[in-house]
């Protein structure tokens, strides 16, 4: 959908920055676990819902906030905010998706130390841990599904594999940044792409 939307008598409105910011809140109130848990959360309330992205924006949007600075899932919201309503909706949007963290944490900060020893806080963090990486998961679940076609795919995503999650499983010394996989990645693409459209030329 785009920044302007179509109301019942067919004039145009723009994306209030309440509904923005509200919807943002949501996802930053009940999403666990980091940006990647984010992703489904953002898929139903900014595709399915309110159709302010697309899926394949979403997923690049996602992508380009991992190469930024910062925390994804507020790259992303920030993306998403100045799609739809400019500067002040990535202001806004930002805002509503940092607020539910920084007041539970300011609020666990002074409490956590006094109940972090208690036995039942400690099992509880446990299960948390459980299903957050069972939500990370599933978010690379549909990834893959979504995005990873045919056989230079399958091997950019294979070797990605190898370089930044196999080293620590397995004990290797060295580490690879993610930021390099992304980085040598996108310079594939653009390779790949080039032969094709060379090839495709000389037809």
């Amino acid at each position: 959908m785009s920044e302007e939307i179509r109301n019942n008598t067919g004039k145009e409105e723009r994306t209030s920055l309440w509904k923005l910011f509200s919807a943002f809140m949501r996802i930053g109130a009940f999403t666990f676990g980091g940006g990647y848990a984010m992703l489904p959360m953002l898929e139903r309330e900014c595709v399915d819902k309110t159709g302010w992205v697309t899926r394949d924006e979403l997923l690049d949007y996602f992508a380009i906030g991992q190469c930024t600075p910062g925390v994804i899932a507020v790259n992303t919201a920030t993306f998403i905010g100045k799609k739809e309503r400019g500067f002040i909706g990535a202001v806004v949007t930002t805002a509503g998706v940092v607020l539910p963290s920084f007041v539970i944490i300011s609020v666990l900060t002074a409490l956590l130390a006094n109940f972090a020893e208690i036995p039942a806080v400690k099992y509880a963090l446990h299960g948390i841990r459980v299903a957050v990486g069972v939500l990370i998961l599933n978010t690379v679940i549909k990834l893959v599904k979504q995005k990873v076609k045919g056989f230079f795919g399958y091997a950019l995503c294979v070797l990605a594999f190898v370089l930044v999650a196999l080293p620590p499983v397995i004990g290797l010394p060295f580490r690879i940044s993610p930021v390099f996989v992304v980085i040598g990645a996108a310079i594939a693409g653009v390779v790949r792409g080039l032969i094709m459209r060379k090839r495709g030329e000389s037809k």
